[in-house]
């Protein structure tokens, strides 16, 4: 347990076990906390990272919503590395955090030993679309400011995400859930590395896109897990933990 300092902003992240790096992004209002079994899943081989980004759970919530960004979040997590000693990882994450391990890919390729999609899009390449989403996330940041945390959902990972109060989810929400441009669903046929594209068979909203994903990006492995949600990893801890270390040792790290 630790934490990184970027412009007088410190970010939580932990550290478990030793091996070949693995940093792990969470979804948006969870916290690093979601990922508890996979760290114990893990750690005997991997060397595990996760961590809160800004606004949620452990790390500060700026007053400032220019903190709130995808750079902010890819910056983060290159400093989390850095932290570590670590030239490169395997970058994973859910939802949210899907788009950070692909915004990280894209601005940092060579420290992208593997990739790792749970339940997650590659964003919209239409400007109607995208709206569409904004509008949503919009919506989300009002809320978080009418109701405080009360506006939080039932779902595991938001239920033990730890968060102190409601402003930083409210920032995060309009300046790293909305999206502003195409560039992540462009990067999908430039990605080189190997990558796992995960999704629950409750989480029908996102089958599209992941079917998307796995078919843009060059030898992608697609795995489904039954009866699981948008929460996969903690829907079905198991069946997770199983696809992702396959995965995972099939990688010559």
């Amino acid at each position: 347990m630790a934490y990184i300092e970027r412009d007088g902003v410190k970010v939580y992240f932990e550290d478990h076990g030793t091996g070949p790096g693995v940093l792990l992004s969470h979804g948006f209002s969870a916290s690093s906390t979601m990922w508890r079994a996979q760290v114990d899943a893990l750690q005997d081989r991997y060397r595990v990272m996760t961590w809160d980004m800004r606004g949620h759970g452990q790390s500060d919530y700026p007053e400032d919503p220019d903190a709130y960004s995808e750079a902010h979040s890819v910056a983060d997590m290159a400093a989390i590395l850095d932290a570590c000693g670590l030239q490169q990882a395997v970058i994973g994450g859910l939802s949210l955090g899907g788009c950070a391990s692909l915004a990280f890919h894209r601005h940092h390729p060579g420290r992208t030993s593997g990739l790792m999609l749970f339940d997650t899009g590659p964003g919209f390449r239409k400007d109607a679309a995208r709206a569409a989403w904004n509008e949503t996330a919009h919506a989300r940041a009002a809320s978080f400011e009418a109701k405080g945390l009360d506006a939080l959902g039932d779902a595991p990972a938001l239920r033990i995400a730890g968060h102190r109060d409601a402003t930083g989810l409210a920032h995060a929400a309009r300046g790293m859930l909305a999206q502003f441009d195409d560039k992540m669903i462009q990067s999908l046929p430039g990605i080189a590395v190997p990558t796992l594209v995960l999704v629950g068979s409750d989480d029908v909203k996102f089958h599209p896109a992941t079917d998307y994903m796995a078919g843009k990006i060059a030898g992608a492995t697609k795995v489904m897990i039954d009866n699981a949600g948008h929460e996969a990893n903690m829907d079905q801890p198991a069946a997770f933990n199983q696809a992702v270390r396959q995965f995972l040792d099939g990688l010559a790290l």
